[in-house]
């Protein structure tokens, strides 16, 4: 007798392509990392093929996995939707989730929801631009605003590309405690830089560091290394070190923390983009989308 793709396969064929590893699947989902593993293998054996590739690195999709998935998020959609109607709610009625990186989801979103009715439901999920990719590819989020860097190119290599809207475009920054030699200056050479303590965190990969002026002539003196956006704050506002601001953060810094800009080559652009699958957006997540941009370039 043939066997069928089960429900519970599927999602962890969603969770584990939106999350990249099978131990942050099975975290989320409340699994062992080897229940994962066995219903991976059960939905390659369904298939007859694999779909996943393994690294050290994590996991990716396979052309075969890629395949797959949009067919598994239309068939678990309709599962929840059935849970709904069961449950006598608006299958229609689900709400807008949308996702941001730390400082957009502190410095936009807000104003951007608060301009919404209240009976539009919107969900937010935090994350770093490579997690807030593989969501939107998951189907785990409608809408998702990413940080994008010189040369600008798209967030991922898979196919169709992700729909991408500028919601702005500025100069990197720096912030700096109000006692610092910087705090009375508009604008520094990046040669003065040199010397100075920063407080930085962590990309996903950790191979690198978000908080550190690029590409500085000498090595970096990164005495603090904190991962939440707050605690990065409040280190600079209590006169310990120096960060890199997003400007999408400028209109909700703390007390004791001075913006100041860089000159020097090259430029460290940075671009604010709203990010979703191709294809029509449907009305309340159209209206989400209205209002970011709205927010954004107000």
């Amino acid at each position: 007798m043939p066997q069928d793709f089960s429900p519970t396969g599927l999602r962890v064929l969603r969770e584990v392509a939106q999350l990249g590893s099978f131990s942050a699947a099975a975290r989320s989902l409340g699994y062992t990392q080897s229940a994962v593993s066995r219903q991976v293998a059960a939905l390659e054996g369904v298939a007859g093929r694999r779909l996943f590739d393994r690294s050290r690195d994590g996991v990716v999709l396979t052309p075969a996995g890629a395949r797959l998935l949009p067919r598994a998020l239309r068939v678990l959609d309709e599962l929840d939707a059935a849970v709904r109607e069961a449950a006598s709610v608006d299958a229609a009625g689900g709400p807008v989730r949308l996702g941001a990186f730390a400082t957009a989801a502190a410095g936009l979103v807000p104003k951007a929801l608060a301009s919404l009715p209240r009976e539009l439901e919107v969900t937010l999920r935090e994350g770093t631009t490579p997690a807030l990719t593989r969501a939107l590819r998951a189907g785990t989020l409608d809408l998702a605003i990413l940080a994008r860097t010189p040369p600008f190119r798209p967030p991922d290599a898979e196919s169709p590309p992700l729909d991408l809207t500028t919601l702005s475009e500025r100069e990197l920054v720096l912030g700096v405690p109000a006692g610092h030699p910087f705090a009375g200056a508009q604008a520094v050479e990046v040669e003065q830089l040199g010397g100075q303590v920063w407080v930085a965190s962590r990309t996903d990969s950790g191979d690198s560091l978000l908080g550190v002026w690029p590409g500085l002539a000498e090595r970096p003196n990164v005495r603090y290394i904190v991962r939440d956006w707050l605690a990065k704050l409040q280190i600079v506002a209590a006169g310990l070190a120096i960060t890199t601001l997003a400007p999408v953060a400028l209109d909700v810094l703390p007390d004791g923390v001075k913006v100041v800009a860089v000159r020097g080559e090259p430029q460290e652009t940075r671009r604010l983009v709203l990010a979703r699958r191709p294809g029509a957006l449907d009305g309340p997540a159209a209206r989400v989308a209205d209002a970011l941009i709205a927010a954004a370039r107000a």
